[in-house]
Order: structure tokens, then C-alpha cells, then sequence
């Protein structure tokens, strides 16, 4: 009977390490005891993601996989959370054998057998999802700067609509842009227009009150145009300076009432 218990547990063994090595994640279990907490077992998935044998991981500490793109910060949290012995998740930009970044997704967790620390590593390999948030981000913000023109009207005289939601991201865009161009360009007066806006709030008017500063700084008149009653209401509340600023209904009105440059 003995004998068939012993087997049992070998042969759950041998299972659990097949399914290990059967898993598209990477695996390591280090040993805390030991000098510079090394690596004692690794699966295939681990060895296929990073293109090291198991003889080239096998007593090394995690640290070899890090490159000159990992981030330092990142590695002072995985430091932190083994001294503290507790669970870790990190994102980080790491380097397979033949040279070739790719981002890893690691959880590391504490694990006590019998009084003894281990730390288990789990790694997922998301290179393909982070190109595919950057690429989104880079859709969004072109997005964002083809929703924000600026129109030259005449001479002297550019006009831009804001359409949608004027969120912080998005003013901080405009100002990127305005400015590069405004200074070439050496208009004397920009016309926004705030019809398109689709919400309007508190924020929204500190944004257009700071922009209206900033234009003055580099020598171009803002004109308003497109002003809702709830816009004004806000403008109104927020600060009194706001009484400075030309306004008209529309742009052709206030086209027709600027001055020939």
C-alpha cells in the first residue's frame, strides 16, 4: 500500500510538471535561502519565451533578463515586494537571449513550504498587446488633432472649432499645436469657435480663460464665437476678466467685424 501511495505522489508530480511545461506562460520558482535567491525550477514556456535553455537559467537570479530599456522603477518595486515578502505585479520591458525586447507581464508571489520561502514567477509575454495599445494611442491622438483645425480665415486671421469634449488631454493638444503655429504664423487674432462643444462645465471655462493668457503672451487676440447660454453663465461665475474678451455669434459675424490686416 505504501508503495502505491509513493507512486501516486511521483506520478502527480510528473503531471503537474507536464501541465507546467504545457502552459503559454513562463514559470520560475526561486529559492530565498540561497545566495542571491536563484532560480531552482523552470518550465517550458519560460525557457520558449525567453530562448535560454534550462542549464542557462537554472541558479541565476531573474535579473538577467533585464536590459537597458527595464525600468529601473519597476525593478525597485520587485525588489521591495520580496524584501517584503509579498505579491507582486509589475510590466516590464525585458530581453530574450537573441537580443529581441519584449514586454512581460510578471506576478510574483510568496510561497511558504513547510517553513521555507519560495517566490513563484509567472510571465506573460504582452509585446503584441502593448503595440496595440500604442497604436490606439497614437489613433487617439491623431484623432484628437485632426478634431481640433486651425483654419487660416484671412490674412492675419486663423479660425479653430472645438467639437466634442474639451478634456485636459485634449486642451493641453491645442495648446501644443496652437502655439507652434500661432508663432509662425504671427496672427493677430484666433477665432474659436464653441458651438460644437458637447459639454460644458466649470472646467471647460478655466481652460478657454487660461487659453485666453497664453494667446495674449504671444501677441494674438482670442475671439469667441459660438457661445452657449450655459457656457456664459459659467464664464460669468468664474471670473470677472472673462467680460474682456470679444464674442460674437458666429464666425462669419465675427469675420465681417475684425479689421482688415
Amino acid at each position: 500500500m505504501a508503495d502505491s501511495n509513493l507512486f501516486g505522489k511521483l506520478e502527480q508530480l510528473e503531471l503537474i510538471k507536464k501541465a507546467l511545461d504545457h502552459a503559454r506562460i513562463g514559470v520560475v520558482i526561486t529559492d530565498q535561502s540561497l545566495e542571491d535567491n536563484p532560480i531552482v525550477y523552470t518550465n517550458q514556456g519560460f525557457m520558449d519565451m525567453t530562448g535560454y535553455s534550462s542549464e542557462e537559467i537554472l541558479g541565476k537570479n531573474c535579473r538577467f533578463l533585464q536590459g537597458k530599456q527595464t525600468d529601473k522603477k519597476q525593478v525597485a518595486k520587485i525588489r521591495n515586494g520580496l524584501k517584503n515578502k509579498e505579491p507582486i505585479t509589475v510590466r516590464l520591458k525585458n530581453v530574450k537571449k537573441d537580443g529581441t525586447l519584449f514586454w512581460n507581464e510578471l506576478n510574483i508571489d510568496p510561497l511558504f513550504i513547510e517553513d521555507k520561502l519560495y517566490f513563484v514567477g509567472f510571465q506573460k509575454d504582452i509585446t503584441e498587446q502593448k503595440e496595440y495599445e500604442k497604436l490606439l494611442e497614437d489613433s487617439l491622438t491623431e484623432i484628437s488633432t485632426l478634431s481640433t483645425p486651425i483654419v487660416p480665415i484671412r490674412n492675419g486671421i486663423s479660425a479653430m472649432p472645438l467639437i466634442g469634449n474639451l478634456t485636459e488631454e485634449r486642451f493641453d493638444s491645442v495648446v501644443s499645436t496652437l502655439t507652434d503655429i500661432l508663432t509662425a504664423s504671427k496672427d493677430d487674432y484666433l477665432i474659436i469657435d464653441l458651438s460644437g462643444l458637447a459639454e460644458v462645465n466649470e472646467h471647460t471655462a478655466d481652460q478657454i480663460f487660461k487659453l485666453h493668457h497664453l494667446l495674449k503672451l504671444i501677441g494674438t487676440e482670442l475671439i469667441i464665437t459660438g457661445i452657449k447660454p450655459a457656457l456664459a453663465m459659467k464664464m460669468n461665475q468664474l471670473d470677472a476678466s472673462f467680460a474682456s474678451l470679444k464674442t460674437y455669434l458666429n464666425v462669419k459675424d465675427a469675420v465681417t467685424v475684425l479689421p482688415v490686416i
